[in-house]
C-alpha cells in the first residue's frame, strides 16, 4: 500500500510539474505583450532589455488621440457593431435551425444534415472571392453590413453542438405541452429556450468572438476602405515594414485592449460555455 501511495504521489508531482511548465509557456506571450504595451523606451519589435527602462501609458493614450494614420477608436467601434449584430442574428438562426433538426421530422432531413456536415468540412476562405464578387454585384462590398451578412451566414453551419444539446432535452416535455395546446413556436420560445441557457451562452460567445478576431474575410471585403476596417485588419497595418519600428508598442497596447472584452465575457460565462460544449442537460 505504501509503495502504491508513493507511486501515486510521484505521478501527481510529475503531472503538476508538466501542467506548471505548460501554464508558463501559455502565459508568457501574454505577459510579454503586456510588458511591451507599457514600454516607454520604444525600440521596435526587438528590444534589447527584457524589462523596459521606463513604463508609460502613452502607448494607450496615443491610440485614441493620434488617429490620423491609425484610427483605432473607429476600428474598435466598427468591430463592436459588427460583432453585436452578428451575435444577435447568428444566435437566433443557429438555435432555430438546431431545434428544427433536433425536434422536427420532415422529408430529406437526413440529407440536409449530411449536406451541412460536408459543407462545414471546407474552410471558409475557399469561397471568399466568390462571396466578395456577389457582395459587389449587390452593392454591399466594403461595408459593415457585408461583414454582418458573411459572419451570420457562416455561423449557421455550426448548428451541430446546439442540436446535440437539444437532443438531450426530454421530448416528453414537448409532448406534454402539445397536449396542453401549445404550438411548436410556443414550445420553442417559452419552454425549450428557458431550459437551454448553457447552449445559448455558448452560441453567443462563439458568434461574438468570430467577427472580433477575424482577419481573412475583412481584408478581402474591405480592401482599401480604411474607415471601415475592423481591429484585426487595422492593427495589422501597424506591423508593416514602414510602420513596425515606430508603432510596435502601440500595436501591443491595441492588442491588449482587444483582448479585454473577450476575456471578461468568457470569464463571466465560462460555466455555461463548458456546459454548452459538453451538451449535457441534467434538468427535466
Amino acid at each position: 500500500m505504501k509503495k502504491n501511495k508513493k507511486r501515486i504521489s510521484l505521478a501527481n508531482i510529475v503531472i503538476y510539474a508538466i501542467l506548471c511548465v505548460m501554464g508558463v509557456v501559455w502565459v508568457l506571450p501574454i505577459v510579454w505583450l503586456l510588458i511591451l504595451s507599457f514600454r516607454g523606451d520604444d525600440t521596435g519589435p526587438y528590444p534589447i532589455n527584457v524589462f523596459p527602462k521606463e513604463f508609460t501609458l502613452d502607448n494607450y493614450t496615443k491610440l485614441f488621440t493620434e488617429t490620423t494614420l491609425f484610427n483605432y477608436p473607429r476600428w474598435f467601434l466598427n468591430t463592436f457593431i459588427v460583432a453585436v449584430f452578428t451575435c444577435i442574428i447568428s444566435t437566433i438562426l443557429v438555435l432555430m435551425i438546431s431545434y428544427a433538426f433536433s425536434r422536427l421530422r420532415f422529408k430529406s432531413r437526413t440529407k440536409f444534415l449530411n449536406i451541412g456536415l460536408i459543407l462545414g468540412m471546407f474552410p471558409g476562405f475557399m469561397t471568399m472571392i466568390a462571396v466578395y464578387n456577389i457582395l459587389k454585384l449587390v452593392g454591399l462590398d466594403q461595408s459593415l453590413a457585408a461583414l454582418v451578412l458573411v459572419y451570420s451566414a457562416s455561423a449557421c453551419m455550426g448548428y451541430y453542438i446546439a442540436k446535440g444539446f437539444f437532443d438531450t432535452l426530454p421530448i416528453a416535455i414537448d409532448e406534454a405541452a402539445t397536449i396542453d395546446g401549445a404550438t411548436k413556436n410556443q414550445i420553442f420560445w417559452k419552454i425549450t429556450l428557458p431550459m437551454s441557457k448553457p447552449i445559448i451562452v455558448y452560441t453567443i460567445l462563439v458568434s461574438f468572438m468570430a467577427p472580433w478576431v477575424d482577419f481573412i474575410f475583412v481584408s478581402v471585403i474591405m480592401r482599401d476602405n480604411y474607415q471601415n476596417y475592423t481591429l484585426a485588419l487595422g492593427l495589422f497595418q501597424m506591423l508593416t515594414r514602414e510602420n513596425i519600428s515606430v508603432y510596435f508598442t502601440r500595436f501591443c497596447a491595441g492588442a491588449v485592449l482587444v483582448a479585454i472584452p473577450i476575456t471578461l465575457l468568457f470569464i463571466k460565462m465560462q460555466k455555461y460555455y463548458v456546459e454548452g460544449v459538453t451538451g449535457g442537460s441534467t434538468k427535466g
